[in-house]
């Protein structure tokens, strides 16, 4: 199995006002910030990486909280749900926090699976959701949120594309998953390289229109695999595949390829190594604000520069 995909190993989505979304992913959700640091291209802008206590792949929600960039729209060509698995009959403690901060949500069943809709203060789309399966993740705990309640990391991500077959044949010949239902015209593909943050779902309607990156969107979505070696293995699979990608970049915290898939989405493949670990002790993971060494240099006017979010 190690030379597999496994599963999911972050979905980075974009923000507007960093304060408010970080609040919002650590006081109402209740997830730990793992990593502070800037974006490699804008390091006039933060980017938060969220998850569990070690920051584990498949449990790592990262932003891009680019101030005053406005509200963007959902649509084809886009990830559009991100479903985190929560513990079973912890859905009701969910809605009732919701509703004490005033989150709207909507009850749904999905391939059997009870969840709650909802979005963020940008509007980004998530569902909670009791897996059928059992997920005996560790969770990250706080004051308000226990171990009965606390998300367990991400469950599925729901592609909204057009069409689904071009889209299903990168999915199952080149990254390993396969077709384990249908309803109407979602598509749910697994992989059994992992029993976590292993599925996707794919909506196809034709009519959909075209989605515009901006706050409350999904930016990528990033699969998983053990190390740089099977990293590089998946670059020749995709270009054999007749898709182009890029060389491996190093983002200090996992070693990354990143291509386009035919509906539209952005895809990375993302590795294990080196890990959150590799710049700060696991107890103050998320602390101390980080920097891409090309960066250091300029630490002062970097921080003048970054929102205030404490």
């Amino acid at each position: 199995m190690d030379n597999k995909i496994l599963g999911l190993h972050h979905i980075t989505a974009i923000a507007d006002n960093a304060k408010r979304n970080l609040d919002f992913y650590t006081k109402v959700l209740g997830l730990r910030l793992v990593k502070k640091t800037v974006n490699f291209d804008d390091p006039g802008t933060y980017h938060f990486y969220f998850g569990n206590e070690q920051g584990n792949p498949g449990t790592i929600l990262t932003f891009f909280p680019w101030e005053g960039i406005g509200k963007g729209k959902q649509g084809a060509g886009m990830a559009t749900h991100i479903g985190y698995a929560v513990p079973e009959g912890s859905l009701i403690f969910w809605k009732n926090r919701l509703k004490e901060h005033n989150v709207p949500f909507l009850e749904d069943e999905i391939f059997g699976e009870k969840l709650i809709s909802f979005t963020d203060p940008d509007g980004l789309q998530l569902q909670f959701i009791e897996p059928l399966a059992k997920d005996n993740r560790s969770v990250w705990t706080t004051a308000d949120i226990n171990h009965e309640n606390a998300l367990k990391g991400f469950h599925n991500i729901t592609l909204s594309l057009r069409e689904a077959d071009p889209t299903l044949k990168v999915l199952t010949d080149i990254l390993g998953y396969s077709v384990q239902g249908q309803e109407n015209e979602r598509y749910r593909l697994t992989t059994d390289s992992i029993s976590t943050a292993n599925i996707v779902d794919i909506v196809a309607d034709r009519n959909l229109p075209f989605g515009r990156n901006a706050a409350g969107t999904n930016h990528h979505v990033a699969f998983r695999v053990k190390d740089d070696n099977i990293l590089m293995e998946y670059r020749e699979k995709v270009l054999a595949a007749g898709l182009d990608i890029t060389p491996k970049i190093n983002r200090d915290y996992f070693f990354s390829l990143y291509f386009r898939e035919p509906g539209g989405v952005l895809f990375e493949i993302a590795t294990d190594n080196p890990g959150f670990t590799v710049d700060e002790p696991l107890e103050s993971l998320g602390t101390a604000l980080k920097l891409p060494k090309q960066y250091e240099s300029h630490r002062s006017q970097i921080e003048a520069s970054l929102p205030k979010i404490d």
